[in-house]
């Protein structure tokens, strides 16, 4: 049977409790968390803000496209 994989978590003292299956990659760094660190704030990911500035654009271009201008509401 093949070892249990450990947290990656750098830190000290080194987390030695085993990855969540399910859960337990990030999935901005790619890299396995037990419970305790899986979550992108816990495990200081470096990847964590580039990921919300990809959401915020998202968001701005969908409401930027769904803006209601004076013109269109003459019309209706």
């Amino acid at each position: 049977m093949p070892a249990k994989k450990r947290c990656q978590m750098q830190s000290e003292p080194r987390c030695n409790q085993a990855v969540l299956r399910l859960v337990g990659q990030c999935p901005h760094c790619r890299l396995e968390f037990c419970g305790t660190h899986r979550m992108p704030e816990h495990h200081d990911c470096q990847n964590l803000e580039s990921c919300r500035q990809q959401a915020f654009e998202k968001n701005k271009a969908k409401l930027e496209s769904e803006r209601t201008v004076a013109s269109k509401m003459a019309m209706a």
